[in-house]
């Protein structure tokens, strides 16, 4: 800082003191014009002897520098007392260099009561299982395949029965199944699609018939499908009542003409009338009788009165006469009261019954053309429903091509691998600890089967599913997605044992195992033989003449 006006130069009086034995005191600064009623800080009073210029120059430094002095004592305070630290302070290195080693002695542990088990830790990704694509039929709809609605949400799902998309007005119901579809489903036909619809119809509690083919009970039973999803079945096709109609009016044709060959021939079979069969039998009586007068002829009366009458002589022609007119008479009795020929008549009801036979057939196949049948285009099978939907690539006014959403299964399962050798450890069932920061659940294992790999990797991993048990919506929506730990027990104890560290252990002489139990205030340890149990986390399950708290030996 700058020198104030008037302020004496205290250190060029220093370098410069007055010389001694001038006589006076040392020459004055002149004085501050802005302070001429001052005197000069260094002027004497008259009546005093002048000073010596030496002491006059240290009393300068001593009142004119009093904070130098005071951080030059400081310093030197500092330095006494960092000394005498040193002195006394020793480093943890030092200490530990001039530290004498501790006195030998056993390293102990005490005997606990805990319980122990052995787990296979993996760490597995939760995720919706068996992800597919679903694509729609289209190969019986008759115009363009246009979403028209019921498009669903992610995370909607799918349940038997329901409707998975709105396509031309026309529902796409899901059913449960493995086949895909790859034709419509009608009457009369058979095969492994036609038992799959069956079966999933009766897992809805709907009845399709007993028989292994699409029949009546079938339709109907389509029918009540389209009733329980809210739409109408699919109509007939276009004239199938028409069919019907031409199809009712040839039956009902051929079974008047078989009504009409029928009385044909029961006029042919009833024979000649009454009154013919009458004249017939008449014919041959009077010939009988002609032939019978033929043979006896009347007597004859002699010219004599008085002589009896002479029996008269049969003339043989008048007698073969009458034979040949009774023959002839029995032959067309015979003739005339013969079965008729009905050939002709039996001829046309059979043709009369084939005809109504034809027109029953045709009958059939027009009103089957009426029944309800299952299209293509309006089904498709999931396995495992209930399924979840992950994403919808179809939108409301746009045309169906390729898949229309994916799905996976409806429930969220962990999948992991393992080694080879943790793998054969685990069992399907076997129930698995869950963990991921604050959240823990149990899970069950479901499959564990070798990674499908090829040369040296074959073999070498295994994929391991589990399913979780009973999670919560909170836990299902915070797990999904995330990798988490899980934890498989394969082995635990039932409860609390004793148990002591691995490093307690030592087998005898016979291969026995035992520990080594230091007992206080006593110089020797005792060997005491244990059985031991389940080993894990370091520790081994013992028993024996041991109790809980007892102090074992590790290490010396």
């Amino acid at each position: 800082m700058g020198k104030r006006s008037g302020e004496p130069d205290e250190f060029a009086e220093i370098l410069e003191p007055t010389p001694a034995g001038t006589g006076g005191t040392a020459e004055q600064e002149p004085a501050d014009p802005d302070h001429t009623d001052q005197a000069p800080v260094d002027a004497a009073p008259a009546d005093q002897a002048p000073a010596d210029p030496a002491v006059s120059g240290w009393r300068r430094v001593l009142h004119g520098n009093r904070a130098l002095w005071v951080l030059a004592a400081v310093a030197v305070v500092s330095l006494v007392a960092g000394v005498a630290l040193s002195a006394v302070i020793v480093s943890p290195g030092q200490a530990a260099a001039d530290a004498k080693p501790p006195e030998p002695g056993l390293i102990t542990v005490p005997v606990e009561l805990r319980s122990l088990s052995n787990d296979v830790t993996l760490r597995g990704d939760v995720q919706y299982a068996d992800s597919v694509e679903v694509t729609l039929e289209s190969g019986d709809r008759g115009g363009p395949a246009v979403v028209t609605g019921r498009v669903p949400e992610a995370g909607a799902t799918l349940e038997p029965g329901s409707v998975a998309l709105e396509v031309a007005g026309r529902p796409v119901i899901v059913l449960p199944g493995e086949l895909p579809v790859y034709r419509s489903l009608r009457l009369g036909l058979a095969g492994p699609d036609v038992t799959q619809l069956k079966d999933a119809l009766r897992s809805l509690g709907i009845d399709p018939g007993g028989s292994n083919t699409f029949d009546a009970a079938t339709a109907a039973a389509i029918g009540e499908l389209y009733a329980r999803v809210g739409y109408p079945a699919p109509e007939p096709a276009e004239g199938s009542a028409a069919a019907v109609r031409g199809a009712r009016d040839g039956v009902r044709s051929a079974e008047e003409g078989l009504a009409s060959a029928q009385r044909a021939l029961n006029t042919a079979a009833s024979g000649a009338s009454e009154a013919v069969r009458i004249q017939l039998d008449n014919r041959v009586r009077n010939a009988e009788l002609a032939l019978e007068a033929a043979k006896n002829p009347p007597a004859v009366q002699p010219d004599d009165p008085t002589k009896p009458e002479v029996p008269g002589k049969p003339n043989p022609q008048a007698v073969a006469a009458a034979e040949g007119d009774l023959a002839l008479a029995i032959a067309e009795r015979s003739a005339g009261l013969a079965a008729p020929d009905t050939s002709g008549e039996n001829s046309a009801i059979g043709f009369a019954q084939r005809a109504l036979e034809d027109a029953r057939l045709a009958l059939t196949a027009a009103e089957e053309g009426t029944l309800t049948f299952l299209p293509s285009s309006e089904v498709i099978y999931l396995a495992g429903l209930p399924r979840r939907v992950d994403e919808v690539m179809a939108k409301r006014g746009t045309v169906s091509q390729g898949a229309v959403m994916r799905v996976s299964g409806a429930e969220l399962v962990l999948a992991a691998s393992a080694a080879e050798s943790d793998a054969k450890l685990l069992t399907i069932g076997d129930i698995a600890t869950v963990t991921l920061d604050d959240t823990t659940l149990e899970a069950r294992v479901t499959a564990v089967e070798p990674r499908k790999a090829t040369g040296k990797e074959a073999g070498a991993r295994y994929n391991v599913s589990l399913a979780l048990v009973d999670p919560t919506p909170d836990q299902v929506a915070s797990l999904q997605g995330q990798n988490v730990r899980i934890a498989i027990p394969i082995g635990a104890t039932a409860g609390e044992v004793l148990a002591v560290p691995a490093a307690a252990l030592t087998a005898g002489a016979g291969g026995e195992s035992r520990v080594e139990v230091y007992q206080p205030g006593e110089k020797d340890t005792r060997l005491v033989a244990v059985t031991t149990g389940l080993a894990a986390e370091g520790f081994v399950e013992i028993s024996g003449d041991i109790e809980e708290g007892e102090q074992v030996v590790v290490g010396r």
